[in-house]
């Protein structure tokens, strides 16, 4: 017959039983999880800019969003994210949408004002969507980058309630005093209107 075995202590049953808990459960300590942080739009990456390159607000709420600002980037799709996080460059935009397969990433809130469009009454009234490549590089515009900005700037339309036409979705050198000229004339207008609409 084998010798009777010592049963744990309750005292060492729970003490085991917090070991088990996992740091995530815990709540108000410094070890507690926080949920990701999700884009608002569901389609988008959140890779947000530095907070000095854009202004907390409440939109719209404090600033209607009348309008959808189109830029290109004249950066890679990377160096363009890397540019919005450092805050010393004091620009930024809310979604920038890579070439090759249409990949969004929102780097500024929708509430929020991002520096984009070199005009503050249109930065406070527009979303602005950056777009990976050279003005003058037609290959830089694909079928995917089309696409997925048409879709992107569809829910937006239809969340802000932004007409879904050339009068609200702008080019940046279409701002009053801008001094850029992006998207440039090889941006296809025709079809991308057309596409927003499809959506």
């Amino acid at each position: 017959m084998e010798p009777a075995r010592a049963l744990p202590s309750r005292r060492r049953l729970l003490q085991g039983a917090a070991l088990a808990v996992p740091t995530a459960l815990l709540v108000g300590g410094t070890t507690a999880a926080r949920p990701p942080v999700a884009a608002d739009y569901p389609d988008a990456d959140w890779v947000p800019a530095s907070s000095s390159n854009q202004t907390t607000s409440n939109r719209p709420t404090t600033y209607p969003i009348t309008r959808i600002v189109i830029h290109v980037t004249q950066e890679t799709y990377a160096d363009t994210l890397g540019i919005f996080q450092n805050p010393a460059q004091q620009v930024s935009a809310h979604y920038v949408v890579r070439s090759s397969d249409g990949n969004v990433a929102q780097c500024v809130r929708d509430r929020n004002i991002a520096w984009h469009a070199g005009n503050w009454t249109y930065n406070t009234q527009s979303i602005g969507i950056e777009h990976e490549g050279w003005v003058d590089q037609p290959e830089w515009f694909t079928h995917a980058m089309y696409e997925s900005s048409a879709a992107l700037t569809a829910h937006l339309c239809a969340t802000y309630g932004i007409p879904r036409d050339r009068e609200h979705i702008i080019g940046h050198h279409e701002v009053p005093g801008a001094t850029h000229t992006d998207p440039g004339p090889l941006w296809d207008w025709t079809r991308y209107i057309r596409m927003v609409n499809f959506y």
